[in-house]
């Protein structure tokens, strides 16, 4: 999160373009471009949303809760949005007031998870939604955002607990979408294109933390 600025995800609207999409795709009816188009617009028609069960988590051991709808998009992903990222944030703030503004729809940001210091991982936005946290739509809708609380000047921020719960959970992403384990695919806020932000800062210890995601995606596979 650190110094996040709020940045419009998209207008959630059916437009023009949807329209004109879809009614190409009718005409068409079997162009691979058109079906990929509708694919990404389904989602933003009036009134169509895909079941949900309340409170469920894809985390096992997160605690879940709601993130404010407004700071995020509803989605099918990875069916509309290829998953291919990971990506590292630092509240910037305790886990209490991280939690406060997900739930702000004022905020207009708000990430998948946030993982506390004592390693308690609480799920805010489900995997298959597109949470508005990397301040870059086409990163948002093609990745998954933790936030950890703390810091990014403040080591002590960074604990054991909180580097084993996390590197479980991305190793769990990773091995749901095929996303390779190296820092391309598992990168920091301060890497994505576009924003000014530093999380998750120089105390983060990324050959740390890339090699636990390592170690648990590869007792996972045993």
């Amino acid at each position: 999160m650190g110094d996040r600025k709020v940045m419009k995800d998209g207008d959630r609207r059916l437009g023009r373009r949807a329209l004109i999409v879809g009614g190409t795709a009718a005409a068409v009816g079997t162009a691979a471009l058109a079906r990929e188009e509708l694919a990404h617009l389904w989602w933003r028609l009036p009134g169509v949303e895909k079941p949900r069960v309340e409170g469920a988590v894809d985390f096992r051991g997160a605690h879940w809760t709601a993130a404010s709808p407004a700071n995020l998009r509803r989605a099918n992903r990875p069916d509309d949005y290829r998953i291919d990222r990971v990506v590292v944030h630092v509240t910037q703030g305790g886990y209490r007031s991280a939690v406060k503004v997900f739930q702000d729809p004022a905020h207009g940001a708000a990430a998948h998870y946030i993982v506390r210091a004592n390693g308690q991982v609480t799920q805010m936005i489900r995997e298959l939604d597109v949470a508005f946290h990397a301040g870059n739509r086409r990163f948002n809708e093609r990745s998954v955002g933790i936030e950890h609380e703390g810091y990014v000047e403040r080591a002590t921020s960074f604990t054991d607990a909180m580097y084993a719960a996390s590197a479980r959970l991305t190793a769990g992403i990773c091995g749901r979408y095929g996303i390779p384990v190296d820092r391309e695919h598992i990168i920091g806020h301060n890497k994505v294109p576009g924003t000014d932000h530093t999380d998750p800062g120089p105390h983060w210890d990324w050959d740390r933390y890339l090699r636990l995601v390592r170690r648990e995606r590869t007792a996972t596979a045993a």
